[in-house]
C-alpha cells in the first residue's frame, strides 16, 4: 500500500528497531551456544544464566513492542543500553570465557547500524571495545591471568575499527534516507499543485461552457418555443426536444467539471449527491454510509474517484445494487464502492489499458502519486469492491 509522507516516515523510523529486535533473538541463541562450551570454567554460573534469562525476556519484550505498530523513540537507546549491559555482565560472570563471547562484541555495533544514527553507532562501538578491554583488565587485577596477551589489544583495535566502519555506513544510510524523504515531500507538493491546477482548469472550462454554448442552446430553445406557440410544427418540436436534451447533458457536464456542491458543502454532501443522481437514472439502487469529513485539499481527487467508480458499476458492471462508504480514521480517508455487478478479473487491467479502457488506471496513477492506494477485489460474476485510501490532510 502506498501511504502518505507521515506514515512513510513513521514506518522507516520504526523499521530499524523491528529489524534489530528480530536479529537479537538469534544473537541470544549464539550466546547460549558459545556459553555452553564445556572447556569454559565460569566464575559464577548462577549469575551468568540469570543475566542470560533477563536478557532473553527483554529481547522478547523489544520484539512485542516493535511489532505492535508505533515504536516510541526511547525504545532504541534503551534496547542498546540493555545489550551492552547484558553482554558485559555475561562476560564478567563467565570468567575468562570472554574470548568465547568475542563474536557478540562484533555483532553489537552492526545491529545498531540499522538505526541510522551515526553518533550512537560510533559511541556504542567504542563502549563495546572499552567493555571488552575492561573485562580483561578486571580479571587481570583478580589474578586469573598474569597479563593481557598482545593479540587482545589487536582485538580491541579491531572492535574500534568496526565501530568506525559501521558508523560510516550508518552515515551513508542516513543521508540516503534524508534524500528519499525530500523526494517524497517534493512529490507530495507536486501532486497537490497538479490537483489544484486541474481544479482551476475544470472550473474555467465549466464557466466557459456555461456562459457560451449552454446559453446559446437555451436561447435557441426559447426562440423555437416562441415559434411553436404561433405555429406548431412536428419538425421544430423534434428539434426543440433535442435542444432540451442537449442542454440537460451540457448542464451535467458543467456540474461534473466543477460541482457546486463540492465547493460549497464539502466532499460528503457531494458524494451523497452523486449517489442520488446515479439512483435517479433508475438503473441501480444506491445506498450510502458517509461520514462527515468536511472540506479537504484532497476532495477533488476522491470525488473524481467516486464518480468514476459509480459510472463503472453501472456502465460496465451492470450492477443493480451499489453501496458507497466514506470514512476518516485519523489522517486516512477511505472511499469504498461495492456493487453486485458482473465483476471482472483485476489481473486484466493492464490489457484493458492497452485497449484504451483507462478509467480505473486513470484513478490509480494520481492516487498512488499522492501517497494513496487503490485496492480492487473482484471476480467474474461476483461483483466488485474498490477501496480508495488517501491522506486526508496533504501538506499545503
Amino acid at each position: 500500500m502506498a501511504i502518505g509522507l507521515d506514515r512513510i516516515a513513521d514506518y522507516f523510523t520504526a523499521e530499524p528497531m523491528r529489524v534489530s529486535a528480530w536479529l537479537r533473538l538469534p544473537l541470544i541463541v549464539l550466546i547460549v551456544l558459545l556459553g555452553s562450551n564445556p572447556n569454559i570454567e565460569m566464575w559464577h554460573v548462577g549469575v551468568y544464566y540469570a543475566v542470560l534469562a533477563v536478557y532473553t525476556v527483554s529481547a522478547f519484550v523489544w520484539v512485542v513492542i516493535a511489532v505492535r505498530g508505533h515504536v516510541p523513540l526511547w525504545v532504541a537507546p534503551a534496547a542498546t543500553a540493555v545489550d551492552i549491559a547484558a553482554v558485559v555482565a555475561l562476560c564478567v560472570a563467565s570468567g575468562y570465557g570472554t574470548s568465547e563471547l568475542l563474536p557478540v562484541f562484533f555483532l553489537l555495533p552492526v545491529s545498531v547500524a540499522f538505526q541510522e544514527r551515526p553518533a550512537v553507532t560510533a559511541i556504542l562501538g567504542s563502549i563495546t571495545a572499552a567493555g571488552y578491554l575492561g573485562v580483561l583488565v578486571f580479571y587481570t587485577r583478580n589474578g586469573n591471568i598474569d597479563s593481557i596477551p598482545g593479540d587482545e589489544y589487536v582485538t580491541v583495535a579491531t572492535l574500534l575499527w568496526l565501530a568506525a566502519a559501521t558508523a560510516g555506513m550508518c552515515f551513508v544510510l542516513k543521508r540516503r534516507s534524508e534524500h528519499v524523504g525530500q523526494l517524497l515531500h517534493t512529490r507530495e507538493q507536486l501532486v497537490l499543485e497538479a490537483m489544484r491546477a486541474d481544479e482551476r482548469h475544470n472550473r474555467e472550462v465549466a464557466e466557459q461552457l456555461h456562459d457560451g454554448p449552454l446559453q446559446n442552446l437555451l436561447a435557441a430553445r426559447l426562440e423555437i418555443e416562441e415559434v411553436l406557440e404561433r405555429q406548431p410544427d412536428p419538425i421544430l418540436q423534434a428539434v426543440h426536444s433535442s435542444l432540451r436534451e442537449t442542454a440537460a447533458e451540457l448542464r451535467g457536464a458543467v456540474s461534473s467539471l466543477h460541482p457546486q456542491v463540492l465547493a460549497e458543502l464539502g466532499l460528503t454532501a457531494a458524494i451523497r449527491e452523486l449517489g442520488r443522481q446515479c439512483a435517479a437514472r433508475g438503473t441501480a439502487e444506491v445506498s450510502t454510509e458517509l461520514q462527515e469529513v468536511g472540506s479537504l485539499p484532497v476532495q477533488p481527487l476522491v470525488y473524481r474517484a467516486a464518480k468514476e467508480l459509480l459510472t463503472n458499476a453501472v456502465k460496465h458492471g451492470r450492477a443493480k445494487n451499489i453501496h458507497v462508504e466514506l470514512t476518516r480514521d485519523g489522517n486516512l480517508l477511505t472511499l469504498v464502492v461495492a456493487d453486485d455487478g458482473r465483476g471482472f478479473d483485476p489481473r486484466g487491467l493492464s490489457s484493458s489499458v492497452a485497449d484504451g479502457h483507462i478509467g480505473l488506471a486513470s484513478l490509480t496513477v494520481p492516487i498512488a502519486a499522492s501517497g494513496g492506494n487503490v485496492e480492487i477485489v473482484s471476480a467474474p460474476g461476483a461483483g466488485t469492491r474498490v477501496s480508495v485510501t488517501v491522506l486526508a490532510d496533504m501538506a499545503a
